[in-house]
């Protein structure tokens, strides 16, 4: 899977790892930065990591900040993109399951490594439902249209 990943310099370390963890299960990471802790903007990531899932360049995205709310909401600014904040597997397989979340935001400060490794693989393995889910889903788009 084509995976675009994003952190400002906030989640930095956690991104390193995580992008560690896609490469060893196989798939293609599209690495847009940060590349050090050096203070950035987390939009300046976010947005690109977003944009690049909308288009169709990547299948899923992945943002690593303090908390993950800031790139959540940036993220969530372009359409076609539904971001989750998240930070145990329950809700990583329910978003995807329900929501056809397609980026996954994640934030250094409030979650270990281990677990955002949990909710990493449960947000990647996990298909979307559809049915009625996918409903909501159309409600959602319309609402991006107007």
């Amino acid at each position: 899977m084509r995976v675009a990943v994003g952190s400002d310099h906030a989640g930095f370390r956690l991104k390193t790892a995580l992008v560690e963890t896609l490469r060893t299960l196989g798939h293609d990471v599209q690495d847009l930065g940060c590349h050090s802790e050096a203070r950035v903007d987390y939009t300046d990531f976010a947005i690109p990591v977003a944009q690049r899932v909308a288009g169709g360049e990547a299948e899923r995205g992945l943002i690593v900040c303090g908390t993950g709310i800031g790139s959540c909401i940036a993220a969530n600014k372009v359409v076609g993109v539904r971001a989750a904040v998240l930070s145990e597997p329950t809700s990583a397989r329910m978003t995807r399951a329900h929501n056809d979340a397609n980026v996954l935001c994640l934030g250094e400060r409030v979650i270990g490594v281990d677990v955002a490794r949990e909710c990493l693989v449960a947000f990647l393995d996990t298909p979307f439902l559809g049915g009625r889910h996918a409903e909501r889903l159309a409600q959602i788009a319309a609402l991006e249209r107007r």
